[in-house]
């Protein structure tokens, strides 16, 4: 493990929380033991090596976290990708009276604005963030709103 404080990322130490609750539950009780018992500069030595060993703990480094995040992001946005194409045909374009829409497929759901740029998305249920309306979105958009009933 290299010592790269640039790539501690929000998202890699959320991982790794989730990943080592427990690890870090257990180090932040004997860390409270240990300041609470210990009443010389020997506290202060001890909390920095509990401190330094859940930060260097475990078969994963902080590099490996932030990989793993940005693997399972490319593979949510491929499949939003592919599900885009291949749930066109099956899109419900619904217009709102303030110039908003809504698309809505088994398994993609788009809210935008008539002539914004972006989208927010959420697949299956989950929000997956705000995209630009390019490729395969700007295609499922026009689809669904082609198939759409005219507007009174």
């Amino acid at each position: 493990m290299k010592w790269n404080p640039e790539s501690w990322t929000a998202d890699a130490w959320s991982q790794f929380f989730q990943d080592h609750w427990i690890v870090v539950l257990a180090a932040v009780v004997v860390l409270v033991i240990v300041l609470k018992v210990v009443k010389t500069v020997l506290k202060w030595v001890l909390a920095a090596a509990i401190i330094v060993g859940v930060v260097l703990y475990g078969g994963y480094s902080v590099d490996d976290l932030s990989a793993i995040g940005s693997k399972v992001e490319a593979g949510t946005k491929e499949a939003i990708l592919k599900a885009a194409v291949n749930e066109a045909s099956k899109a419900e374009y619904t217009a709102k009276p303030d110039g908003s829409y809504v698309i809505k497929t088994p398994n993609l759901e788009l809210k935008g604005e008539k002539g914004s740029g972006k989208v927010r998305i959420a697949f299956q249920g989950i929000p997956a963030g705000t995209w630009d309306v390019e490729g395969p979105i700007r295609t499922l958009i026009e689809q669904a709103e082609s198939k759409a009933p005219a507007q009174a």
